[in-house]
C-alpha cells in the first residue's frame, strides 16, 4: 500500500492601523527599573586575552603519536633546559605517547595584581586521544604586545572520560579540552585607565539605545555625583568633579547603583529549524484578522493480483485500485483589536491548535503585511 498525505495551511492577513501613543506609553511603563551596573560597563575596565603553548604529561598512552615531531622536540627542549643535557643525547630518545601539545588560553580580568591566581583553558592541537588526568607543565602566556602576563601549570580537569576495549570506545564529554582551576599565576599587571587626562570617565551601554543613554545621563545628573551627557546611543560621558578626583572607585560604585528604566527595540527571534519563537510579550501589533484552516488530501493505492480461471488461456495480472479522500477542516478566524500584544496573539493561536511552524508562518506574514511593530530576526 502506498500513501501520500498533504497538508496545506492558510494564513490570510487583513487590515492595518496606526498604533496609538497611549499604547506606546503603556508599553514603556511596563519596563522595570534596573541598576546602571547591569546595563553599562566602565570604559577601560576590560579583560585581556593571553595565549601560550604548553605540554601535558602523564597521559596513559593517549598523547600525541610519533608523527607529531614537534611534541617530541618540545619535550626535548624542556628536559634539556632543566638538566643541561646536550641535544645529541636526547635526539630520538623520547618515543612515548604520554605527552600532548596543547594551546593554553586565559581571559585576564581587569585589576588583577601579580601573584593572584586565574583559571586557564587548554586544548589539544595534535593527534592526542585524550588529555584527561594529565599535568600541564609550566607555560608562559603572552598578550598581543609580546609580554608574559600569566604563567600556568597544574593538573588538568576535563569533566569527562574515555574508555577503550577490544576495538570499542566510550567517551563522555570532550576529553581533548580541559581546564586548570587557579592554574595561572599573574606575573604582570595590565594597566587600567578609567579616567582620561581631561577628567572624564565613560560608560558603555551593553545594548546601545538613545533613550537609555539619555535616561542614564539624566539619572547621573540628578544624583549630583558627576556631570553627565550622552555622546551617542552607547556612550555616556561623565566629568569627575574635584570632590571625587581622588575617590574614583567610590564614585563608580555609587554611579553603578543608580537605577534607570532601559528602553529597547521590540524584536521577535525565530529559529525555523526547531520551530522556536522568542519574543517580548508586550510587542504590539496593529488591528489584524487571521483566518486559519487545514485541507488534508489522502491518496491510497491498493495492489491486488488477478488470477485466471484454472485451465484457461488467461494470464496473471496485477491490478491497482486507487482511493482518494478529501477532508477539509472548517476555517478558524481570529480578530485582534487595536493595542493587542504579540503574546496575546500567540496565546490565541495556541487555543486554535496552531502548530509552532504554522505559527512562525503566521508571524512572518503579519510582519510582511506591516502589522507587526517589531524587528523580525531569523536564525
Amino acid at each position: 500500500m502506498k500513501s501520500w498525505q498533504f497538508k496545506v495551511g492558510l494564513a490570510v492577513i487583513g487590515w492595518l492601523a496606526v498604533q496609538s501613543n497611549h499604547a506606546q506609553a503603556q508599553l514603556a511603563s511596563t519596563n522595570e527599573l534596573v541598576r546602571l551596573k547591569d546595563v553599562a560597563t566602565v570604559q577601560g575596565a576590560r579583560s585581556n586575552q593571553v595565549t601560550g603553548l604548553g605540554l601535558v604529561v602523564g597521559l596513559p598512552g593517549t598523547g600525541d603519536s610519533q608523527q607529531m615531531r614537534v611534541t617530541n622536540r618540545a619535550l626535548e627542549n624542556v628536559i634539556q633546559r632543566l638538566n643541561n643535557i646536550p641535544p645529541s643525547e636526547l635526539q630520538g630518545q623520547i618515543l612515548s605517547r604520554n605527552t600532548a601539545l596543547v594551546m593554553v588560553t586565559c581571559n585576564l580580568p581587569p585589576f588583577v595584581k601579580p601573584g593572584q591566581q586565574v583559571d586557564v583553558t587548554l586544548a589539544s592541537i595534535g593527534d592526542a586521544r585524550a588529555i584527561t588526568n594529565g599535568v600541564l607543565l609550566q607555560s608562559p602566556l603572552r598578550a598581543a604586545d609580546g609580554h608574559t602576563y600569566v604563567v600556568a601549570q597544574g593538573a588538568v580537569s576535563t569533566g569527562g572520560f574515555q574508555s577503550t576495549a577490544s576495538g570499542s570506545a566510550t567517551t563522555k564529554n570532550n576529553v581533548l579540552v580541559g581546564r586548570v582551576p587557579n592554574g595561572g599565576i599573574v606575573e604582570r599587571e595590565v594597566p587600567v585607565t578609567v579616567v582620561d587626562a581631561t577628567g572624564h570617565l565613560f560608560l558603555n551601554l551593553l545594548n546601545p539605545d538613545f533613550a537609555t543613554s539619555a535616561r542614564s545621563a539624566a539619572a547621573i545628573n540628578a544624583s549630583g555625583l558627576a556631570l553627565a551627557s550622552p555622546l551617542d546611543a552607547g556612550t555616556i560621558k561623565c566629568y569627575v568633579t574635584s570632590s571625587y578626583r581622588d575617590r574614583v572607585p567610590e564614585l563608580i560604585a555609587r554611579i553603578e547603583q543608580l537605577t534607570v528604566r532601559p528602553d529597547h527595540v521590540a524584536k521577535v527571534v525565530i529559529e525555523e529549524r526547531s520551530g522556536t519563537v522568542v519574543m517580548g510579550a508586550n510587542t504590539r501589533i496593529d488591528p489584524v484578522a487571521i483566518s486559519h484552516g487545514a485541507l488534508v488530501i489522502k491518496v491510497e493505492t491498493k495492489t491486488s493480483v488477478s488470477q485466471p480461471a484454472p485451465f484457461s488461456t488467461g494470464t496473471t495480472t496485477v491490478v491497482r485500485n486507487s482511493n482518494i479522500s478529501v477532508m477539509e477542516e472548517p476555517a478558524k478566524t481570529l480578530v485582534l483589536q487595536s493595542g493587542a500584544t504579540l503574546g496575546q496573539l500567540v496565546k490565541a493561536l495556541n487555543t486554535l491548535g496552531v502548530k509552532p511552524r504554522e505559527m512562525i508562518s503566521i508571524i512572518q506574514n503579519i510582519k510582511a503585511a506591516g502589522a507587526l511593530n517589531a524587528q523580525l530576526e531569523l536564525i
